[in-house]
């Protein structure tokens, strides 16, 4: 088996989809940088690596029992070990997932650049390792959990608040007042607004939705940020981003 040794990780937890585990170029100095001391390297195909990387379903049995407790994490100069920890390539991209304790990936890294091609090197001109994974049903994506595509080309911010705008648009839907859906489709596209009062409130739903689903902008911006006015847990997340890119900001000057 091969091992990796002296790897700096920065876990997303319960992230099932592959776009919110952070490049190292979008890491933050307050995220929680750890060190780990050894770990394994897996090569897998493909369909596993997208499983681990893009899921949060239980890993194959015989994947786990290769890895138990064969990683050791370094933390206050003590060697602690870790029930099942990975890195795991399919040749092109890496994500290392630590189950902590269970048997899915509830954490997930990816790894800074140097360690990365380190990876590829060490597993070039090998087979990779062969793990049944039940065939499961295609995985749904739905308004809180949006196709890759959507989340496509934005940055670590702009994901963050494109997922409180659906958090907030999703809310809407399920409201006692749907009759606000067309205020909100009027504020995000006033250009409608004549066949607006023609829409039930279930087509307007879907024109808002499938109107701020794809890309983002400043339109986007401005919509959400009047959408969680007055709503504490949402603005709790909003404020939160803007204050990161505001510190960010001085830290340049």
């Amino acid at each position: 088996m091969l091992y990796m040794h002296d790897l700096w990780v920065n876990w997303f937890e319960g992230e099932e989809n592959g776009y919110n585990v952070c490049r190292f170029h979008e890491w933050r100095k307050e995220d929680g940088i750890e060190l780990i001391d050894q770990i394994p390297l897996i090569f897998v195909e493909d369909h596993l690596f997208n499983f681990i990387e893009n899921d949060l379903q239980d890993l194959p049995a015989s994947l786990l029992q290769d890895v138990h407790r064969k990683t050791y994490m370094k933390k206050n100069q003590e060697r602690q070990t870790v029930e099942y920890a990975a890195v795991i390539t399919n040749g092109k991209d890496v994500i290392v997932f630590d189950t902590i304790g269970y048997t899915l990936p509830v954490k997930k890294s990816r790894l800074i650049p140097r360690q990365e091609r380190l990876v590829f090197e060490m597993v070039q001109g090998k087979d990779p390792e062969i793990y049944l994974i039940e065939e499961n049903v295609s995985k749904e994506h739905h308004i809180l959990s949006l196709e890759p595509t959507k989340m496509s080309g934005l940055t670590r911010r702009e994901r963050q608040l494109k997922q409180l705008l659906m958090m907030a648009l999703d809310q809407l839907k399920h409201s006692d007042h749907p009759e606000e859906v067309r205020y909100w489709l009027t504020e995000w596209d006033p250009a409608q607004y004549p066949t607006i009062k023609q829409f039930s409130n279930e087509e307007a739903w879907d024109r808002l939705y499938e109107g701020t689903c794809n890309g983002w902008s400043k339109v986007h911006e401005e919509l959400c940020m009047k959408m969680v006015k007055g709503q504490p847990f949402f603005e709790t997340i909003w404020q939160g981003e803007n204050e990161r890119v505001s510190q960010h900001m001085k830290s340049q000057n």
